[in-house]
C-alpha cells in the first residue's frame, strides 16, 4: 500500500498511489503522475543522520560514529517530487544525498528496539541536499548546510512498512541527468532503524509524521541548475526533482 500527499484542482488530498505513479481519488478516479502536484508525504519533523554509512565517513575520512549524529530539519525545508529545488548563487559545492527515510505511525516514547517496527507507518525517501562551501565540521552540520527552504525534496508516497521486509539490504541509487553517480546498500548503515526509533525514543517523543533520514552513502557529486537529479531505493521507489538557480527559484515563488 502506498498513500501520498497531492494538490489536485486546488485541494489537498491523500490518495492511494497505483503503479506507475497513477492516483486513486475517493471518487474512483485515477489520474496520471503528471496530473497532479506531489506534496512531502509527512509534515512532522525530521531526525536526520549524520555520517550513518560506514563507506560515506571513509569518503570524508572520518571515523565511523560510535554514537548517532543527528541534526533537526524544519518543515520548511521539504519539497515534493518532480518539483524544483534551489542551489544557491555563488557557492561551489553542492551535492545530493539518497537516504531511507522511516516515516513514524504513532506516538513513540521510550520504544525497546524488538518493538520498534510497530511504530512505523512506512517507508520513503529524501535528497537531503548539503551545500559543501558552509560546512564547518560534519559532525555537525549548521543551518545554512541543511535548513534551507524547499531543499530537502521528500516523497513521492509512504509505503507501509509490510511492503518493506529488509530495510536494512536495499540498495541505494543517484542518477544525474541519467547518469549513475552513487550506488551503495543500507546494509552498510552504521545504525539502522530499529536502534535509531530506540535510541531517539529514549530522550525524545515521536510523534505521527515524524521521520527519520537515515544517511547516505559514498559517490557525492556536485550538481548545478538545469541538472534533474533522481534518487532511487530498491523496493521504495523513485524521487526526482530539477535543480534552478537562487535567481530564478525565488523569482518563481515570489
Amino acid at each position: 500500500m502506498k498513500t501520498a500527499r497531492i494538490r489536485y484542482n486546488n485541494e489537498v488530498l491523500n490518495v492511494e498511489v497505483l503503479d506507475d505513479l497513477q492516483v486513486k481519488l475517493a471518487s474512483g478516479d485515477v489520474l496520471t503522475e503528471q496530473q497532479v502536484e506531489w506534496l512531502p508525504p509527512a509534515q512532522g519533523t525530521m531526525f536526520a543522520l549524520g555520517l550513518n554509512y560506514a563507506d560515506h565517513a571513509r569518503e570524508l575520512a572520518f571515523e565511523p560514529p560510535k554514537e548517532p549524529l543527528i541534526f533537526i530539519k524544519a518543515p520548511n525545508t521539504y519539497t515534493g517530487h518532480n518539483k524544483n529545488t534551489w542551489r544557491p548563487d555563488n557557492v561551489d559545492y553542492m551535492h545530493y544525498e539518497c537516504e531511507l527515510v522511516a516515516v513514524i505511525g504513532k506516538t513513540a516514547k521510550n520504544v525497546k528496539r524488538e518493538d520498534a517496527l510497530d511504530y512505523l507507518a512506512g517507508y520513503t525517501l529524501c535528497n537531503d541536499y548539503a551545500i559543501r562551501d558552509y560546512l564547518e565540521n560534519y559532525y555537525r552540520p549548521n543551518l545554512r548546510v541543511k535548513n534551507r527552504h524547499s531543499t530537502t525534496p521528500v516523497g513521492p508516497y509512504i509505503i507501509d512498512a509490510a511492503s518493506v521486509p529488509t530495510p536494512n539490504n536495499l540498495k541505494l541509487r543517484t542518477w544525474v541527468n541519467g547518469e549513475l553517480r552513487q550506488e551503495g546498500t543500507t546494509a552498510d548503515m552504521i545504525f539502522d532503524v530499529p536502534f535509531l526509533i530506540e535510541y531517539i525514543s529514549s530522550f525524545m517523543t515521536l510523534q505521527p509524521g515524524d521521520m527519520i533520514a537515515t544517511g547516505t552513502p559514498e559517490g557525492l557529486s556536485d550538481v548545478v541548475p538545469g541538472d534533474e537529479v533522481v534518487v532511487e531505493i530498491e523496493g521504495v521507489g523513485q524521487l526526482r526533482n530539477h535543480i534552478i538557480s537562487e535567481t530564478e527559484f525565488f523569482a518563481q515563488n515570489a
